[in-house]
């Protein structure tokens, strides 16, 4: 019986362009498929810029961790499948369902679970599971196209390896600010205001009204955020388009390319082939004076809600950030994330707020938090926790002195970093000293008198965190608070 209701399943792995025409041929070519055969498709999933191969670490359903491809569109379809929902699968080739062995196992097991089989097809003819014997074929194709992405997946990190050696420009990505992407040549009118971003934070720049450079002390320079709003305000154009931050000011200019030298794997590897656009010793005087601000920079928590929220596909914590609406929490792709699931800050702030503190309202939650904490304990990680935050300032300041190398610098921080971790977990394994502040009096009026740090740390001690679903967009822009699952109340639901 052929498929009135089958899914039509297209995917790219890389959509340079952005202008989804790979995706948009699939369909048209599966389409095409569909109509000889006799199908009705009835869903299209699309997987656009989306690698079948490449494996991230998520959370599993059994709570441990695992490597996976992160697939959202592909889990879709096979729980569609699953279900009913959809009685038929194609697609244009076996390589644009599956690379990765155990994603062609999930495919398996849903189409032997239905009597007769479901159908199964690709305009390739590649992909066929009507049998044993096309099961078998489909292993062994997946497996040799498995190895094929692991081969070339070897060849271009050797390759990168080998380029960052020789000081030259591995092509690819976005381009550098300064640089173009043919041989990484400097672009001579971006580079003149790289020169000038360094002048500014080194207090030297001869561009200043003489008022202007009364007001800058040399010892600190200009801030970034004078320098992005002047930058803005003169309609200096981005490499992307949008408007200078203090973040992206200080990004540009502080690249080890800006100097001439080549990095690889966030390693400075020695000189690079192109011109440095700041002579080097000039350009560690501009770093050294940004790694001292960041010292004297106030850290505290804006986004009190990162580290909270869990990404509900692929299992990221989500983390503050500026997006075209305002702040918002998103699951960074730069940061390991898939980039599906955002949500509006003020919208998930307010809903988390409420649910905390009616939480902390009911009597029998308060008898327990309040005797839930190991004070000897508690008092002596943060004590240790303090001691160490104080020294990675201190260890900042001895890099930017050159009393230490970069390298010791960045051994001994790791180390610091390792205990402050630790610290942190055991901090917000109890109930913290700042919940049984806050118990102590009036909560609502306590709770609004924390710091964003302080919020997070007591809805850390009250539950793991919350999993963000997708947005319904059938709502309109309206948040759901029912997009919010609590991972697991530390009441037990009583």
């Amino acid at each position: 019986m052929k498929p009135t209701r089958a899914v039509l399943l297209v995917r790219i792995s890389d959509d340079k362009a952005q202008d989804a025409k790979g995706v948009g041929r699939q369909e048209e070519d599966g389409r095409s498929l569909a109509e000889r055969l006799g199908w009705t498709i009835s869903e299209v999933v699309v997987e656009n810029d989306t690698s079948a191969y490449k494996r991230r670490t998520i959370k599993l359903p059994d709570g441990s961790t695992g490597l996976r491809t992160v697939r959202p569109g592909f889990r879709a379809a096979l729980d569609k499948l699953s279900s009913g929902e959809c009685d038929g699968l194609l697609a244009y080739d076996l390589d644009r369902v599956a690379r990765d062995p155990r994603d062609l196992e999930d495919l398996i097991d849903v189409v032997e679970s239905r009597r007769p089989r479901l159908p199964v097809e690709s305009v390739s003819g590649s992909l066929r599971l009507a049998n044993d014997s096309d099961i078998t074929m489909a292993r062994v194709m997946v497996a040799v196209a498995n190895k094929s992405s692991r081969d070339t997946a070897r060849r271009v990190a050797r390759k990168h390896e080998e380029l960052a050696k020789e000081g030259k420009w591995n092509g690819g990505g976005f381009r550098g600010y300064g640089f173009d992407t043919k041989g990484h040549t400097v672009i001579e009118a971006e580079a003149e205001i790289l020169r000038e971003i360094g002048d500014r934070i080194l207090g030297e720049w001869d561009g200043w009204t003489p008022e202007q450079k009364a007001a800058i002390d040399p010892e600190v320079g200009e801030s970034l955020n004078s320098i992005s709003d002047d930058l803005q305000r003169r309609k200096v154009p981005t490499v992307t388009g949008v408007p200078w931050s203090p973040r992206s000011v200080g990004s540009v200019v502080s690249k080890p390319s800006v100097a001439g030298l080549r990095s690889h794997r966030g390693e400075v590897v020695g000189k690079a082939v192109w011109d440095a656009v700041i002579p080097e010793e000039r350009w560690e005087r501009v770093c050294e004076r940004l790694a001292v601000r960041a010292g004297d920079t106030d850290l505290t928590l804006q986004r009190w809600l990162s580290g909270v929220l869990r990404c509900s596909q692929c299992g990221h914590r989500l983390a503050g950030s500026h997006g075209n609406g305002g702040p918002r929490y998103w699951c960074d792709r730069k940061g390991g994330g898939c980039g599906k699931i955002a949500v509006k800050a003020s919208f998930v702030e307010d809903e988390v707020e409420d649910q905390v503190l009616n939480l902390l309202s009911k009597p029998r939650i308060l008898q327990q938090l309040r005797s839930a904490a190991d004070t000897e304990t508690t008092d002596e990680a943060r004590k240790e926790l303090a001691e160490d935050e104080e020294q990675l300032k201190e260890l900042s300041k001895m890099w930017a002195r050159k009393e230490i190398t970069f390298g010791e610098y960045k051994e001994a921080r790791g180390i610091i970093d390792a205990r402050v971790k630790e610290s942190r977990a055991l901090l917000t394994s109890r109930a913290p000293m700042v919940l049984r502040r806050l118990l102590a009096g009036d909560v609502k009026a306590g709770w609004r008198g924390l710091t964003p740090a302080d919020k997070r740390e007591v809805v850390l001690a009250l539950l793991p965190g919350y999993e963000v679903l997708p947005h319904d967009r059938s709502c309109g822009n309206k948040f759901n608070p029912e997009r919010l699952v609590p991972m697991e109340w530390s009441e037990s639901k009583a």
